[in-house]
């Protein structure tokens, strides 16, 4: 297949690129910045496009390499946080640029399947236990509901111009080249040498985690089960894990990466307004599709604190 990435340059979409070419598809990638031909090889992207998601961007990809059959877009709002200082930029880049892409796709290439990447942000709080596809969504920030809006204009398209999609809910995405989030933050804390690592909220709070390359997988996957029924899919492992566990077995890396004695956890108690208490998938359709995770948090985290080092070390190096 030709697959055209949004957001390729973003850390699913690296992933999504080596992996669907490492397939033997041809990916073509569209999203910010410039990239070298280098970079391009070692992504598997022939073809890059510097620049948003609009018509023009879209005609001048086709004009390089055809029409797609599928498109993977993961381009839109990446923060929950910069949803809040920023709203009307996170409905641009989210809402805004689904609908400029949804609309180019329903007049040049009507076929080509739509896999959003969208989160699990939509679902809100207030869900016990784990949270079904068919669960109310109660978004709470800015960025879970331009993600909702997001899935309702596919939605949407695929109702009124019978345009094949697919909708990946995914949970807490984690991997090499993850520069923001818990890991992120608990790294930068730890590299401090801080005497504790402390924490917003209880500690209490379950999540699903999900490898990169794991979400990579389950988004080249929902590529087959796209339809006019806008197929709906958690992308998550269905294993709880507590943010204090986790905060717990980070220190116990850092701490075999470094040689220096673990570092206590403490948490203040108050979360953030419309933190839920509890985001875990119910993956019984991910499996269904045939889907299992082949990386646990537990084993990963070893590589994400190298990774993290080795990456704060290149940077302090003297030009």
């Amino acid at each position: 297949m030709q697959v055209w990435i949004t957001g390729a340059r973003g850390f699913i979409g690296r992933h999504a690129a080596r992996g669907l070419a490492s397939a033997g598809h041809f990916v073509a990638g569209l999203g910010y910045g410039a990239l070298t031909e280098g970079a391009c090889t070692a992504w598997g992207l022939g073809v890059w496009c510097n620049g948003e998601v609009n018509s023009a961007n879209l005609d001048a990809m086709a004009k390089r390499c055809g029409p797609p059959d599928a498109v993977l877009h993961l381009a839109g709002g990446s923060s929950v946080g910069l949803s809040f200082d920023q709203p009307a930029e996170d409905f641009r880049r989210s809402v805004q640029a689904t609908i400029e892409l949804a609309d180019w796709l329903r007049l040049r290439a009507p076929q080509a399947r739509v896999v959003l990447a969208s989160s699990a942000a939509v679902y809100g709080a207030g869900h016990d236990g784990p949270i079904a596809e068919s669960a109310h969504c109660r978004p709470f920030s800015p960025y879970g509901y331009h993600k909702r809006m997001s899935e309702l204009v596919l939605e949407s398209y695929a109702q009124g111009f019978g345009m094949p999609v697919a909708i990946v809910r995914l949970f807490s995405v984690f991997g090499q080249g993850l520069r923001k989030q818990l890991l992120w933050d608990a790294c930068g804390r730890l590299a401090r040498a801080e005497d504790v690592l402390a924490l917003g909220g209880q500690g209490d709070e379950q999540r699903d985690w999900l490898h990169v390359e794991d979400a990579a997988r389950l988004l080249a996957m929902a590529i087959d089960h796209a339809s006019p029924q806008a197929t709906v899919v958690n992308g998550g492992s269905g294993r709880p894990l507590s943010v204090h566990e986790v905060a717990r077995l980070l220190c116990a890396s850092w701490a075999a990466a470094t040689g220096r004695p673990m570092t206590p956890v403490s948490f203040s108690g108050r979360g953030r307004p419309g933190d839920p208490k509890s985001l875990v998938a119910d993956a019984a359709l991910a499996r269904a599709w045939g889907f299992e995770p082949r990386h646990r948090l537990e084993e990963a985290l070893e590589s994400y604190v190298e990774w993290y080092r080795r990456d704060q070390c290149l940077k302090s190096e003297p030009l």
